[in-house]
């Protein structure tokens, strides 16, 4: 299993991601037969897709961090409306909040190891999990969390 790495542009929080997420929701819900699933279209069909579909999910770097992941359900290859091929990656809905962790700026999307993915938010408990994100940003950016 891997996983894919991507940043997420013009986003600030999770909160807002979340909320273009179900925007996009509702605007697709009745074109091409994508009812109730949340898309991201990338220009390169990843080589490693087979891996990616066995448990694997999407990591949003958003302002630097990988802060949330979403499972990968499918990889299509489709087409824009010009003609050019596409690949479009099914994800599941829910946003499931990580570790904060740095990540440098890059092009495109990276492949994440299983071993050097950052851990779900819920494994470190309430506590944790029931802090601003703001707050665990900066405990992370401290090395404190």
């Amino acid at each position: 299993m891997v996983h894919l790495l991507k940043l997420c542009v013009g986003i600030d929080t999770v909160e807002q991601l979340q909320t273009r997420q179900a925007d996009r929701l509702y605007q697709n819900r009745e074109v091409d037969g994508l009812k109730k699933k949340v898309i991201h279209i990338t220009k390169n069909t990843p080589r490693r897709a087979a891996e990616l579909l066995n448990g694997g999910s999407l990591y949003w770097v958003i302002r630097r961090q990988i802060l949330v992941r979403q499972r990968i359900v499918e990889i299509d290859k489709t087409s824009n409306n010009d003609g050019v091929r596409r690949c479009r990656l099914v994800l599941s809905p829910e946003l499931v909040r990580t570790e904060p962790r740095s990540s440098r700026p890059f092009q495109g999307w990276r492949y994440l190891e299983r071993n050097d993915a950052p851990i779900d938010l819920s494994q470190f408990g309430d506590d944790i999990a029931a802090m601003p994100e703001q707050m665990r940003r900066e405990l992370s950016y401290l090395g404190l969390l």
